[in-house]
């Protein structure tokens, strides 16, 4: 595989140094973020120049991409290959076909993956792969280089991929927020389920709260996953509370 290519990472959060750092390992990255401060490990560099390069991944939150694309649509390369990485598909999707010029290849993309779950290495974990406007070899080539990371490419189109989020990571991040306010703790008597339940709050509650509330908000399916969560957990409570009665 050609690892020639310049590649550009906007957005510098805790995903963004992530994903720089993984990329790197077989391009040369560098990255821009709206603050100056230096990031370890990732070379920076003025936005024309990100925009510029043979490869473009945006790192931001949801809820800031239809801005931040508004703001960038113009100056991006003109052989430029525009990435996402958000973690609904339909809206980014939507958004990058609207905002950005004809011709123009851009790729949706969630790694369903990050600093936590990924810090022992990438093999078999999923990765979400939508070619929105792009040409068979570009498709080609990025799928190849997921593939050299032992990714699990599953090429879905973004409809397909916010219905199975809303319940395979949606629903994940919402029991583990709400386990996230019980403050639970580790306990010497604990068992292996329990640890398994620390594991989710710890993952979950590490990312910040707005990518929780932007999973929620964009993905059109999630309002109906909460409502058969409640539904459940209403019908367990009344099982139970008719068990006490019954004491």
């Amino acid at each position: 595989m050609n690892t020639s290519k310049k590649i550009g990472v906007y957005g510098l959060g805790r995903f963004g140094r992530y994903w720089a750092d993984l990329l790197s390992q077989q391009f040369t990255v560098i990255g821009y973020n709206r603050t100056s401060r230096p990031v370890e490990g990732i070379t920076l560099a003025e936005r024309e120049e990100v925009l510029g390069c043979d490869a473009l991944f945006f790192c931001v939150s949801i809820s800031s991409f239809e801005e931040v694309l508004t703001s960038c649509a113009d100056d991006i390369g003109e052989h430029t290959v525009v990435f996402d990485t958000c973690s609904v598909k339909s809206y980014p999707a939507q958004l990058m076909q609207r905002l950005l010029p004809e011709g123009t290849e851009m790729i949706a993309t969630h790694p369903m993956f990050g600093p936590d779950s990924g810090k022992h290495g990438t093999a078999g974990l999923p990765l979400v792969f939508s070619p929105l406007r792009c040409s068979r070899e570009t498709a080609s080539y990025w799928r190849d280089y997921f593939n050299l990371l032992e990714l699990r490419v599953l090429e879905m189109t973004p409809e397909e991929h916010d219905r199975e989020a809303a319940v395979t990571q949606g629903i994940t991040h919402v029991i583990g927020r709400v386990l996230g306010e019980l403050d639970l703790q580790p306990s010497p008597i604990a068992t292996l389920g329990y640890h398994k339940i620390l594991e989710v709050v710890e993952q979950t509650c590490n990312d910040p709260f707005q990518l929780f509330m932007d999973l929620q908000h964009y993905n059109p399916y999630t309002h109906s996953m909460r409502l058969q969560l409640k539904e459940s957990l209403d019908r367990v409570m009344q099982d139970l509370e008719r068990a006490d009665t019954q004491i």
